[in-house]
C-alpha cells in the first residue's frame, strides 16, 4: 500500500509540473486574464485564433524574470511577432496581420517556479 502511495504521490507531481498550453476564451467585454504557476524549466502558452487586423493589449506580470514570446506558425515555421529575453513584466498592443492561432508564451529558464498574471483586450 505504501508504494501504491508513493507512486501516486509521484505522478501528481509530475503532471504538476508540465507545461501548460491555455485556450484563450474571450469574455462577452473582449478581456481574456490567466493566473498560473510557471514551473522550472517549464512554459506556459495561451493561444487563440485572432482574424487579421485585430489590435490586443497585452500585459503581464510575473514573480520573477521569464523569456517571453508572441508568435504563430506558418506551416513548420514559427513567427514571431515579439521576442524578450529575462523580463518580469511588460505591455504593449498586438496587431494581428494575418488570421492565425496567435500564442502568448512563457518560458521559466530558472530553477524555482515563479507566479504569473496576464490581462488580454482585444480592441
Amino acid at each position: 500500500m505504501k508504494q501504491i502511495l508513493t507512486l501516486a504521490a509521484l505522478s501528481m507531481t509530475v503532471l504538476s509540473a508540465q507545461a501548460e498550453v491555455v485556450e484563450i476564451r474571450w469574455s462577452g467585454e473582449g478581456r481574456f486574464e490567466h493566473q498560473a504557476t510557471v514551473a522550472p524549466a517549464k512554459f506556459v502558452e495561451l493561444c487563440g485564433k485572432l482574424p487579421a487586423g485585430m489590435r490586443v493589449s497585452w500585459g503581464f506580470e510575473a514573480g520573477a524574470p521569464l523569456d517571453f514570446n508572441i508568435h504563430y506558425h506558418a506551416g513548420k515555421k514559427v513567427v514571431f511577432d515579439t521576442r524578450l529575453k529575462a523580463v518580469a513584466n511588460s505591455s504593449d498592443t498586438l496587431l494581428s496581420k494575418l488570421e492565425q492561432d496567435y500564442c502568448w508564451m512563457w518560458t521559466n529558464e530558472s530553477t524555482l517556479a515563479t507566479t504569473l498574471s496576464v490581462d488580454l483586450h482585444r480592441n
